[in-house]
């Protein structure tokens, strides 16, 4: 874990973004495509910390953006070029373009600063999509990864921002994946190597803790 000296650093509101990764209710919710990663990201408190992550940053002006996959009604742009894409396509549940589904699942709340940046293809948050423009536009150094799910759009995302230039910092009880115990695998074999990895409370203390 980083000294608290280095994440207070790391963390200067003027440079860091919060994101958070497919935190919506088709995924996480109660009604999720995805009943098992749901049940793990809500039992193990992992929505409730991104919530009050969230909160902390609306309070202390760090940006927050929302990363969302859907997809048309239609189909069309969406791949179909791997299983998973394949088996998402039969589920009960859809994450289609305007529904319930796509919308940021409570407890987290979405200020009127915040972006929302929705997908219609691919397995990253980052490539393919605006949120690299947002990041360079809005002075972003720092970016605060958060949600679902560590077996593939985290991981996406941390690769995909470390590459872009930006320095990743992972709260590894504020990310989720299945089963339960892949997560800190995950973590620890993987996202350790290229990430700073931190918990909820240690980035809580430096966004509500005074600025030097």
């Amino acid at each position: 874990m980083p000294s608290s000296e280095h994440l207070s650093e790391l963390l200067d509101p003027a440079g860091t973004v919060l994101l958070t990764i497919e935190c919506q209710q088709g995924v996480v919710g109660q009604d999720s495509a995805l009943p098992e990663l749901a049940k793990e990201a809500r039992s193990s408190g992992v929505l409730a910390r991104v919530a009050r992550l969230v909160d902390a940053a609306h309070e202390s002006g760090v940006q927050v953006v929302h990363a969302v996959a859907e997809r048309r009604p239609d189909g069309r742009g969406a791949n179909r070029n791997a299983r998973l894409f394949r088996a998402a396509e039969r589920l009960p549940v859809q994450q289609l373009t305007g529904t319930t589904a796509v919308r940021v699942a409570p407890p987290i709340e979405v200020a009127e600063e915040d972006f929302v940046v929705r997908r219609l293809h691919g397995l990253s948050p980052i490539a393919g999509t605006d949120v690299d423009p947002l990041l360079r536009n809005l002075g972003c150094r720092t970016l605060v990864v958060t949600g679902v799910s560590a077996n593939i759009a985290v991981p996406n995302a941390v690769f995909d921002a470390v590459n872009r230039g930006y320095t990743v910092v992972v709260p590894a009880d504020a990310i989720a994946g299945v089963p339960a115990e892949y997560t800190p695998a995950m973590i620890r074999n993987t996202l350790a190597l290229v990430a700073t990895i931190t918990t909820t409370d240690d980035v809580l203390a430096c966004l509500k803790g005074p600025r030097r």
